[in-house]
């Protein structure tokens, strides 16, 4: 693959190919990311049913999201793609992977399948869920998120994300409400995460002015995250709705607003 005759959305610093992330990962450098952040496909769209505004909906995001049929050409598609993108992370590299129980145990054995190293299992609590539509089980109130590494050495910027309290520490619970409406303003997107979610972990797992990759960048959320930390950002997406909207976020979003408010809120002694 010509990586100059792809198409691109985006700014310098922060840009989205529009690619398959396996192709696009052969293309690249070995060991030229600092982090990984992906939300793959969980295959919901199978014909389920949730509530959504009070009344049962259809769970079909989109092709992109249907099983590629069956639990084993499913999590093949988990290997190869955790596999190419250990090749681009360098050593001591995060990984982030987020998803519900229909993919996270597929993603967490082929992780440590492929040699990575997880340092937490995180719950992503989410308040007001919306209810079991079936009344066939618990309410699914939370997603899980893996962070992982390549070998040893990682980056933990432990003072940044915690409180001076030593009995303050946050935990691998994380209680974070779901996307706001104003971070919908440039467009929809079905698995949309909260910034509040990808900053915490890029904030906590990489430095400042190293480079982030997402193989399924979605709404751009990991994009806008990157750059409000002042990281830079590459990623790829198949949809070009949804490459579009990633680059009408990022443009709207401000490099370092947040490393900002940070050393505003608790500056040097």
């Amino acid at each position: 693959m010509n990586l100059g005759k792809l198409e691109t959305f985006g700014e310098p610093g922060a840009v989205v190919y529009l690619a398959d992330c396996l192709e696009l990962m052969r293309s690249m450098p070995a060991s030229c990311v600092d982090a990984v952040f992906a939300d793959p496909p969980y295959r919901l769209s199978s014909g389920g049913v949730t509530v959504r505004g009070g009344k049962l909906a259809p769970v079909d995001k989109g092709a992109w999201d249907r099983s590629l049929g069956s639990f084993g050409k499913d999590h093949e598609f988990n290997e190869r793609w955790i596999e190419a993108a250990k090749r681009v992370l360098k050593p001591g590299g995060a990984l982030w992977a987020s998803g519900t129980h229909h993919i996270i145990f597929s993603l967490g054995y082929a992780l440590q399948i492929s040699g990575f190293r997880i340092i937490n299992s995180i719950a992503w609590e989410k308040p007001a869920p919306p209810p079991n539509a079936l009344h066939t089980a618990f309410t699914h109130s939370h997603e899980i998120l893996i962070w992982a590494s390549k070998g040893r050495g990682h980056t933990f910027n432990y003072d940044l994300v915690n409180s001076p309290r030593p009995d303050s520490q946050i935990s691998t619970v994380w209680r974070i409400p779901t996307v706001p409406r104003r971070e919908k303003r440039h467009g929809y997107h079905p698995t949309q995460k909260p910034l509040r979610l990808v900053r915490r972990a890029l904030l906590a797992s990489t430095k400042e002015g190293g480079l982030v990759f997402d193989p399924f960048t979605g709404s751009g959320t990991t994009a806008v995250a990157a750059k409000e930390l002042n990281r830079f950002f590459v990623g790829s997406e198949m949809e070009t709705e949804y490459a579009k909207l990633a680059a009408r976020r990022i443009r709207a979003a401000e490099r370092g607003c947040v490393l900002r408010d940070i050393a505003e809120a608790y500056p040097l002694a």
